[in-house]
């Protein structure tokens, strides 16, 4: 199996800085343009795509039509498994009002946020189903970035600690030994854009 993963594009709240969590915010211009360089990346690629799957909010879900239309392989239907963790009282705030309102200790003082274990039941289930029943596939997933970041380790002990950009391009592979990262967080095609 190997799996691709593809944080969404821009949304006018990534531009702002704010916590989109949950709340279903779409691709702005630069998102959809981003979409588009890495479907066209994908396209000029060697390595075939068996199908695209994607969080059903909104802007995982247009990032992923994007490229499962330029990249011709069907786009199978919204997943809400791959959802943003959900963040409760922070969503739609920018660093200065969370600091504002709750101080330097906003993460723990915020209330609502989903679970660490939460979010990891929810990726461990999308991928062990996956693994279970397509173990052959290459699949391409579209998702969001906290919850990739909460992914990727799951999937890879030695995934680093990092931000997930918009339109981060990850793929790895599994066999019997675990996963093996064949491509770790690349944004290289937002860059030569």
């Amino acid at each position: 199996m190997i799996m691709g993963l593809v944080r969404h594009g821009q949304t006018e709240w990534n531009a702002l800085g704010k916590i989109q969590g949950q709340t279903d915010i779409p691709l702005n211009e630069e998102g959809i343009r981003q979409a588009q360089a890495l479907a066209r990346r994908i396209a000029s690629e060697d390595r075939q795509w068996d199908a695209v799957v994607a969080s059903d909010l909104s802007r995982a879900a247009e990032t992923a039509r994007i490229i499962s239309e330029t990249i011709g392989v069907p786009l199978l239907a919204g997943d809400s498994r791959l959802r943003e963790r959900y963040f409760g009282e922070i969503e739609g705030t920018t660093t200065s009002e969370r600091l504002k309102r709750w101080g330097d200790n906003w993460p723990l003082e915020a209330a609502g946020a989903e679970s660490d274990e939460s979010v990891n039941a929810r990726a461990s289930s999308f991928i062990e189903q996956w693994k279970r029943e397509s173990p052959r596939i290459s699949l391409l997933v579209v998702s969001h970035g906290n919850f990739m970041a909460s992914m990727l380790p799951l999937m890879c002990s030695s995934a680093l600690d990092e931000h997930i950009g918009n339109l981060s391009y990850s793929i790895l592979q599994w066999d019997e030994e675990g996963w093996t990262p064949l491509l770790y967080n690349c944004t290289a095609h937002v860059q030569n854009d």
